[in-house]
């Protein structure tokens, strides 16, 4: 099944009490909460604080949204102790800092042995790994993606997708069918290249996507992540008309 949610990055600027007070009146499901801002990693009593306001709001914590760059060999730890005091199902990470074009094999060896270090301590807990499929990284295309998921060789480890702007809708909708298998959340979003636009100019390409996301199986989050300037209003006319392409 698909639900909506918010990424709370998408508003940096609000607090975690402004973030849940506009997810639950704009009717969404959950938030995904950064890691850079709202959920610094290892405040712990932030974490389930902001964990326990989000659930009696009535929403679900998605994910933990890391910004654990994989590769140089760093500790895990407290971003897993971190996600465990938000209970979050899953964490996500980040392949790297680099472009695929950029990297050597040396680089997919680190990233590929702390992606599995992490995997293996998160999954002792019960939470997922999740890839943010994202310029700048090893994930930062469909064959690249498959490529990092098959080194890792871990089925809790996924990736996020999201619609890349210079690509038209057949070109996304094929990256989204080949990730699908090891698919995590989906970031919502509308954009031409270096042109944010409201959710509503993209209804019909977003149709396309989620009619595909609805044949698989499991459950996901549809996440909103950017709005056009930033705007509460725009959020708030963006989620339903994500809320409406979840009912077609």
């Amino acid at each position: 099944m698909l639900y909506s949610g918010l990424v709370s990055v998408t508003f940096r600027q609000k607090s975690p009490e402004e973030i849940i007070e506009l997810a639950a009146k704009a009717g969404l499901n959950a938030i995904e909460w950064g890691g850079d801002v709202h959920v610094p990693v290892g405040d712990l009593a932030r974490a389930k604080a902001i964990g326990d306001a989000t659930r009696e709001a009535g929403l679900t914590v998605a994910s933990y949204g890391s910004y654990y760059k994989a590769g140089y060999g760093q500790s895990f730890a407290d971003v897993l102790e971190t996600a465990k005091a938000l209970k979050a199902p899953s964490i996500r990470i980040w392949a790297g800092d680099k472009g695929s074009d950029k990297a050597d094999e040396a680089w997919w060896k680190a990233v590929v042995e702390d992606t599995k270090a992490a995997a293996a301590s998160a999954g002792e807990a019960g939470i997922r790994i999740a890839f943010e499929f994202h310029a700048n990284t090893l994930t930062d295309g469909t064959a690249e993606t498959l490529r990092l998921l098959e080194l890792v060789g871990n089925e809790a480890v996924a990736t996020y997708w999201q619609h890349k702007p210079e690509f038209n809708t057949g070109e996304n909708l094929d990256s989204l069918r080949k990730l699908a298998p090891q698919l995590s959340n989906v970031h919502v979003f509308h954009w031409e290249p270096g042109i944010q636009l409201p959710l509503s100019d993209g209804i019909e390409p977003w149709r396309i996507y989620i009619d595909a996301l609805q044949a698989l199986e499991g459950d996901r989050y549809l996440l909103m992540e950017f709005v056009k300037d930033g705007l509460a209003e725009q959020f708030l006319e963006d989620a339903e008309v994500l809320k409406g392409l979840l009912t077609l």
